[in-house]
């Protein structure tokens, strides 16, 4: 009897510490820290917006993590789930995809590519999908499972967390909506939210239709984690550097980067030496990429000054020592993951 009632605590601890909420409240921070701070697009003088912001964008991809890694599915699901979430973010929490002039800011984002039938911008749309798919979702659940190899695949939560963070969510998403709500008192058009939520929608279900990956599926060859980063560094300082001003040009080289990067990831993702090392050398490279082109830039809210500069410098500091933890934590271990 007792060796019967050790051996369920010991498989309940196993549970938790597989679970592990450090690994969760991390991506909770990670993602908006990413989204917003790295990018260049927030000035470290704001930081406490991360009150309003880690809700959102930590809940948000905290829920997709869950989702996908309980049903077993892999990257191809986050990347349709973050897309899924740039629409809701874009489409009704900031109205952004809508909204002619964002915040009385005058940046003019849907002009480039302009569809006057649907009153959006197609750089600005498929801009929006490429950020938040890619580097608010899917770059800071790179990193942070790969900072923990042995719950990389497990989930961090159970049920009742999963409600918790489902309702700070919501509340994020509320809070945020209101205060864009408050600056600027736009409201999109009835046609714009149906079409939104039907591209939402669309997006989930395909995501849960991509078959499960086999771990016995055939693999081919996996180049060096360190070209691995590389590539991905490339692809993200030219998506950057894609000038919104060439209108459809630009929309027409974001689309064949994507699709070159998404080709790339497809061979080398299905060699059987595919592991969170590789993971997380595209998550860096994505990374890495926002952090130098901050410097680049004027950040969306505020005057740049010095303090703008030397933020740039500290949120990128900070990526750099992420990064350099996971790739620690990975050489441990094989790091051997699907997909």
């Amino acid at each position: 009897m007792e060796l019967q009632t050790q051996q369920v605590v010991e498989d309940q601890t196993f549970r938790v510490k597989k679970r592990g909420i450090w690994p969760a409240v991390g991506l909770m921070f990670v993602a908006p820290l990413v989204a917003e701070f790295l990018l260049g697009n927030l000035p470290v003088k704001l930081l406490p917006a991360l009150i309003v912001l880690a809700p959102m964008y930590g809940g948000g991809a905290l829920l997709i993590r869950e989702a996908v890694r309980r049903t077993g599915r892999g990257w191809p699901s986050i990347l349709l789930l973050g897309m899924a979430y740039a629409i809701f973010e874009e489409g009704f929490t900031t109205q952004s995809l809508f909204n002619p002039n964002y915040l009385k800011l005058n940046l003019g984002l849907l002009t480039p590519a302009y569809i006057p039938s649907l009153g959006i911008g197609a750089w600005w749309t498929l801009w929006m999908l490429m950020v938040h798919g890619i580097w608010s979702i899917s770059t800071p659940i790179a990193l942070v499972e790969a900072c923990v190899p042995d719950r990389a695949r497990t989930p961090w939560l159970g049920r009742v967390g999963l409600v918790v963070v489902a309702l700070v969510f919501l509340v994020g998403a509320c809070a945020n909506a209101a205060i864009g709500y408050r600056q600027d008192h736009y409201l999109a058009s009835k046609a714009q939210f149906i079409g939104a939520a039907a591209a939402i929608v669309l997006l989930v279900v395909t995501a849960f239709l991509i078959p499960v990956r086999r771990e016995d599926a055939p693999g081919g060859t996996v180049p060096s984690a360190w070209i691995v980063g590389a590539v991905a560094l490339l692809f993200g300082s030219v998506a950057l550097s894609v000038p919104k001003d060439w209108g459809w040009g630009a929309v027409a080289a974001l689309l064949a980067l994507d699709a070159a990067m998404l080709l790339l990831v497809i061979l080398w993702s299905g060699g059987s030496g595919w592991g969170l090392k590789d993971q997380l050398a595209l998550g860096a490279g994505a990374a890495l990429a926002y952090g130098w082109h901050a410097f680049l830039q004027h950040p969306a809210v505020g005057k740049l000054d010095a303090s703008v500069r030397v933020g740039n410098a500290i949120f990128l500091a900070g990526a750099i020592a992420l990064i350099w933890f996971a790739a620690r934590r990975n050489a441990v271990g094989s790091g051997k993951v699907e997909a």
